[in-house]
């Protein structure tokens, strides 16, 4: 009996190694993939991912990414060298040595993974997203989900210190200002940092698991949690969410306007319509009111304000009398159409050639330099005109009045601000108007 026992234990064994080899694609050393539209990649044994390079959209530049590609998004879930995107002809390779490189079209190393214990033998794209380096004994000795972007998907972990950063625009990969961070002290926290420093601003939603936060896994069901140190868990995906989306693939993603969104996509796709992904969680609940720090533009860019819109997605919009800085890039602030007003005489000698627009339930709270109670709508408007430094007042609570300075940050529009403000602006007729001043705001 007990040689039947140890002879059921070998086949296990056997069946188990069977299931991983048959589940794997080695890639061997030498092997290589070049940057161009041919769509060449390393493919997962399902099918389901692969890695290879994609070219940015209206560029001839390309990032070495790993993607979705049994869905026609093909959507992008890792990539290597957002910051330093390469040329066509570049080369990703598995370096005879075990090395996994990218280089560029002349040569020069642009990327390699940070921490790899030890030499590669081969390389591998699993099913579940993670491309891989093995070792002799077919360990892993680094992995994508190591060195994540701005995405994790079902059964990874990060593990403390971690951090998710998103991307810089929809279709701009390098680091943007926001980050996901568990933090050294188990705490979990969304940031608004600067770029490129990545010094943070300030924390605008948190776990608040300081001394307790362990692990934050994102398992094979499609539940992400945290781990506390005790063993009990803090639900992030609300528990009645899978329970409808099996047949589903899953992700997590820090999204370029700072809201981390859980997604998700049908994986038998209709004889007819398209499909897409569609958000099932997100948090903040309300991107334009959570951001508010003294440091920093807030959601939007300076000079813009903040407002949900369709699916409470945050949508950055310029007040009166401003353009976008970047018309492609409507998160990336404002500028005025108008030459700032001249300080002689304190601002009175051309105050005759600008006027206050008015909007409603719009502010910039941390742009305030002078208060004044108790005043009427026509004396907030007027002392504000009147003020060279002055480009927006302020008026609420009935009698009060805020002037505020440029650049303006944290803007928010919502029915909760309950406020009148007041833009100033170049008359029509003035020939303050259509400046060619310089494109960033400050008089």
């Amino acid at each position: 009996m007990a040689n039947y026992a140890l002879f059921r234990c070998h086949l296990l064994v056997f069946l188990l190694l069977s299931i991983v080899v048959l589940t794997r694609q080695d890639v061997p050393l030498g092997s290589s993939l070049t940057a161009s539209d041919d769509g060449a990649s390393w493919t997962s044994p399902s099918g389901e991912f692969a890695l290879g390079f994609r070219r940015l959209d209206n560029s001839d530049l390309f990032i070495v990414a790993i993607w979705f590609d049994k869905i026609p998004e093909k959507t992008i879930v890792w990539s290597a060298n957002g910051d330093h995107p390469v040329q066509k002809g570049s080369k990703i390779e598995l370096t005879s040595n075990g090395e996994l490189v990218l280089y560029n079209l002349q040569g020069q190393e642009i990327w390699k993974p940070k921490a790899v214990s030890g030499r590669a033998t081969s390389a591998s794209m699993l099913d579940t997203g993670n491309f891989v380096l093995l070792s002799t004994d077919s360990s892993h000795i680094w992995g994508s989900f190591d060195e994540p972007t701005d995405t994790i998907l079902p059964t990874q972990v990060l593990d403390k210190p971690s951090e998710l950063s998103s991307r810089r625009t929809v279709s701009d990969y390098s680091n943007g200002k926001f980050q996901l961070r568990l933090q050294s002290d188990g705490n979990l926290e969304l940031y608004l940092v600067a770029v490129p420093s990545d010094y943070p601003y300030g924390s605008y939603w948190s776990t608040d698991t300081i001394g307790s936060g362990s692990q934050l896994i994102f398992n094979e069901s499609g539940y992400l949690y945290l781990l506390k140190t005790n063993g009990y868990i803090i639900n992030l995906t609300p528990k009645e969410v899978t329970s409808t989306t099996k047949g589903f693939y899953h992700r997590v993603t820090l999204d370029f306007d700072g809201v981390l969104r859980q997604s998700i996509y049908p994986k038998t796709q209709p004889s007819k319509g398209t499909q897409s992904w569609a958000v099932v969680w997100y948090e903040p609940s309300n991107m334009c009111l959570a951001v508010i720090n003294s440091l920093g533009s807030g959601t939007c860019g300076y000079n813009s304000y903040c407002r949900l819109g369709v699916e409470k997605r945050p949508i950055c919009e310029c007040p009166p009398g401003y353009t976008y800085l970047d018309p492609n890039n409507t998160y990336g602030g404002c500028k005025p159409e108008f030459k700032a007003q001249s300080c002689e005489m304190g601002g009175l000698k051309e105050a005759s050639g600008y006027e206050m627009k008015e909007v409603i339930d719009i502010d910039w709270p941390l742009n305030d330099y002078e208060k004044y109670s108790p005043v009427d709508e026509e004396l907030c408007k007027e002392i504000c005109l009147e003020d060279c430094f002055c480009y927006v007042s302020v008026f609420g609570f009935g009698d009060t009045c805020w002037k505020k300075r440029v650049p303006l940050s944290n803007g928010k529009m919502d029915p909760s601000v309950q406020r009148k403000t007041y833009i100033k602006v170049a008359k029509a007729n003035s020939s303050f108007n259509n400046s060619t001043s310089p494109s960033c705001v400050l008089g």
